[in-house]
């Protein structure tokens, strides 16, 4: 039965509370592109691309205003570009990535994902074309972006590619120096990659997929962030516990994946495609009211990355999980509580302030989505500095069997304390301090491979 108040509760998620349709995005099988001839390839690729996405930005736009709900951003996530250009090298790589950004361009969308590379077993002669790419590709382009899988539960965790990450991150700040190192910030390096996750830098279309499947990922911090100010301010004193937050950020995570699941049917409907899954992120953007950071301060936690920080973001990301899993039986991609300080203005602030430190950072990371997400570094930190950096977190990431990634960005020419601001969705901060730089280089040249924990023994 329907009820006035939960019908209310709805329509101002939408009118005050920041809820939106974060992204749509159309996963794309590219691997019939496959060609030894590269022009033939990219041709293959574009008309496959306009046969199935020509219509995606305005479907998505009239879907959204038909439902008043926005759909922010229109994305394409393809088949991991080292598999599709497997019989090519890096400058092929190159102009496919520049044919992608032309694409993207033509079609409407925000940005497409997919100059990816699983290599979290071994490195192929494509995917290291790839990887020597990315530079360039990521760098000369607008709207391409870029992953590389180098760990898993399974295999544990490749430090030869972990190394060569360090060293790609590197040579994208320095591409786009005059930018503040943005080129960075349109790469990440995972632990244990979803095939379907909605969200970029770090979408892919997964070879576990369809040939064209529709990801919606919706966000709504601002809208936890009200729900446990309202229940708060309904219940003075001391009567409230955590139990009872826990329960309202569950029932506000139902309610907004049911909307959220609703519009991606819609979606995938007019389009002619599958459905294939709602990602129930709280993705935060640098606006005030819409900010994992603010969550956090309700809950209690004044400076975040003080004492409790953990666990509070720990308690969010379980109550979001437990809400969307229980109002939709396709609940996929990342699902949980991200934390991108650039991309959250409470987060970035702690950061400036000191009270969020790169180890809390990490602590954090290690109980809810993705991981070391959006951070700014000085730009003199050096690439094995960062592969260890990365390698942390993918220990996190592969003893634990979750999804972990990186998404670092050295600015060129910043020392710690100094700011550096991308605008849009990717926001501002202040760079973060990184302590005894160059000091892990040995462990770092090893190389090899972490062998996988004792725990993937599953079977």
């Amino acid at each position: 039965m329907l009820r006035t108040d939960t019908i209310m509760d709805t329509i101002r998620m939408f009118q005050e509370e920041n809820l939106d349709v974060r992204a749509v995005t159309l996963g794309l099988d590219l691997r019939d592109c496959a060609s030894p001839n590269l022009q033939q390839l990219i041709d293959k690729m574009r008309a496959k691309l306009v046969r199935f996405a020509s219509s995606l930005k305005r479907v998505a736009d009239e879907v959204g205003r038909e439902f008043g709900v926005q759909v922010v951003n229109k994305r394409i996530a393809v088949t991991p570009i080292a598999s599709v250009a497997s019989a090519h090298g890096a400058e092929a790589m190159v102009r496919i990535a520049k044919a992608l950004d032309e694409a993207a361009d033509q079609l409407g969308v925000d940005f497409i994902g997919g100059m990816s590379a699983m290599v979290h077993k071994g490195i192929t002669p494509s995917a290291r074309a790839l990887i020597d790419a990315l530079p360039q590709a990521l760098g000369s382009t607008s709207h391409v972006c870029g992953s590389l899988n180098v760990a898993t539960t399974r295999a544990g965790i490749n430090m030869d590619a972990v190394r060569l990450a360090g060293q790609t991150i590197t040579a994208l700040a320095q591409t786009t120096a005059g930018q503040g190192g943005i080129g960075a910030a349109k790469l990440v390096v995972f632990a244990n990659i979803p095939e379907d996750n909605p969200f970029m830098a770090g979408a892919i279309c997964g070879e576990g997929e369809g040939e064209a499947t529709l990801n919606v990922g919706v966000s709504g911090p601002g809208v936890v962030k009200r729900a446990l100010e309202r229940l708060i301010a309904a219940n003075p004193g001391d009567k409230l516990t955590l139990t009872d937050l826990a329960e309202e950020i569950k029932i506000t995570a139902f309610r907004v994946a049911r909307v959220g699941e609703l519009i991606g049917r819609e979606v995938a409907g007019r389009l002619g495609v599958r459905f294939g899954i709602l990602d129930l992120s709280l993705a935060p953007t640098p606006k005030v009211g819409d900010s994992i950071g603010e969550i956090l301060q309700v809950m209690g936690i004044r400076a975040i990355g003080g004492p409790g920080s953990t666990a509070a973001i720990a308690m969010l990301n379980d109550a979001v999980k437990k809400g969307g899993a229980f109002a939709s039986s396709s609940v996929g991609g990342l699902s949980g509580a991200f934390i991108p300080v650039m991309e959250d203005h409470a987060l970035a602030e702690a950061a400036r302030d000191g009270s969020l430190t790169l180890a809390k950072l990490e602590a954090m990371t290690s109980v809810c989505s993705v991981g070391l997400d959006m951070v700014a570094l000085p730009g003199d930190t050096d690439s094995d500095t960062l592969a260890a950096i990365i390698a942390d977190e993918m220990a996190i990431g592969v003893v634990n069997n979750k999804t972990t990634a990186c998404r670092l960005i050295p600015v060129p020419g910043k020392k710690a304390g100094e700011s550096v601001s991308f605008g849009g969705l990717f926001g501002e901060s202040a760079i973060m301090p990184v302590r005894d730089l160059g000091e892990s280089a040995t462990f770092v040249r090893f190389g090899g491979r972490i062998p996988a924990p004792v725990q993937s023994l599953r079977n």
